[in-house]
């Protein structure tokens, strides 16, 4: 099994390092648990109308860190709720990585990234050529590889799917 490319438009860039996820709906909504309230609340702070913009496939880019903090789980929730199909960043925080790796989330590392694109911008990650391909611009950057656990988690849709394929292969 292959992991399917990822194509979409540059939704938001983060260029905060450091960057908290729990910032994306609001701390004082980090306990909510109904995703059709937490995509109403994305980056509304920010931009009032955001999940109405953001299209299904659109992706999100991240400086340095990204994730860091307490790994909670309901602002990406949100996201995903609104058709976010991953996160590209210069680096990541481990917890955060972690988490959203283990919940079927598509994570990548591609340095250079915060100065590669703009809002909007069409791109496109290839797993299987290892670069992010920004469409609108012409250009291209590698990307780090997965480990082979971490693609195994993807392509099986979280950890949940990877732990019974796992389970059926030592039966």
């Amino acid at each position: 099994m292959t992991l399917p490319n990822l194509k979409g438009r540059v939704a938001w860039i983060f260029e905060d390092e450091d960057f908290d996820v729990d910032q994306i709906v609001g701390v004082k909504n980090i306990k909510i648990k109904d995703p059709d309230e937490l995509a109403k609340l994305c980056m509304a702070a920010e931009e009032p109308d955001f999940a109405e913009k953001v299209k299904p496939g659109d992706l999100l880019v991240g400086n340095h860190n990204f994730g860091y903090g307490h790994p909670h789980y309901p602002p990406m929730i949100g996201m995903r709720k609104l058709g976010i199909g991953g996160v590209i960043g210069e680096s990541f925080s481990p917890g955060y990585w972690r988490g959203e790796i283990a919940m079927g989330f598509p994570q990548v590392i591609c340095p250079g990234i915060i100065g590669a694109v703009s809002r909007w911008d069409e791109i496109e990650v290839d797993w299987q050529a290892g670069v992010l391909r920004n469409l609108t611009a012409g250009t291209e950057l590698p990307i780090d590889p997965l480990s082979d656990s971490d693609r195994e988690m993807l392509e099986a849709g979280g950890i949940v799917g990877y732990l019974h394929a796992r389970e059926g292969e030592e039966a």
